[in-house]
């Protein structure tokens, strides 16, 4: 990519997105949802037991060297969205990832925007497994243009609950009735 193309889709980058995406509220819901992903300026569209979507715009912090989305955010991604929904399937009971595949299809370059989709594909008594996809945003229609990766998740479900995790699933509990 020629620096006038990065260039370009930095100056996007800077422009205000929509007022759903960018308020006060929706960053508020992150924190306290998942702070990693807060902190990358993941984007929480759907959060329920079954599917959970987002959108990831791609900034230097998310990049390697290579101005390209990191292939450990994109793992990030993929586990937080998978233990969230893991927690709200098993009616928030504890829960642990115990194995996370991942294939790279294609890059997403800075300035890009990455969606996320989460689906549960088995939720047992005490294992459950996720699968993730991840596309890179058409920017001209703002719907999912080509994937870029793909994971599977599995996780131990159904755990007990210390004392202090009991209000662990309080985030979840409180944001899945508003989206």
């Amino acid at each position: 990519m020629d620096d006038a193309t990065v260039a370009s889709r930095q100056r996007q980058q800077q422009q205000p997105a929509s007022p759903a995406t960018t308020t006060k509220d929706s960053r508020d819901m992150m924190a306290e949802l998942d702070a990693p992903l807060h902190a990358l300026g993941f984007e929480m569209e759907e959060l329920s037991p079954s599917r959970l979507t987002g959108r990831l715009p791609v900034t230097r912090i998310c990049c390697q060297p290579f101005k390209v989305l990191h292939g450990g955010v994109s793992a990030l991604v993929a586990e937080a969205l998978a233990s969230m929904g893991a927690h709200m399937a098993s009616g928030y009971s504890r829960v642990a990832g115990v194995q996370l595949s991942i294939n790279h299809f294609r890059s997403a370059a800075l300035g890009d925007t990455v969606l996320a989709q989460a689906v549960p594909v088995h939720v047992g008594r005490s294992t459950q497994v996720w699968e993730v996809k991840l596309w890179k945003m058409d920017a001209s229609t703002g719907e999912k243009g080509p994937q870029i990766a793909e994971s599977r998740v599995t996780l131990l479900s159904n755990l007990p609950l210390s004392e202090k995790h009991k209000t662990a699933g309080d985030a979840l509990k409180k944001y899945a009735s508003k989206l």
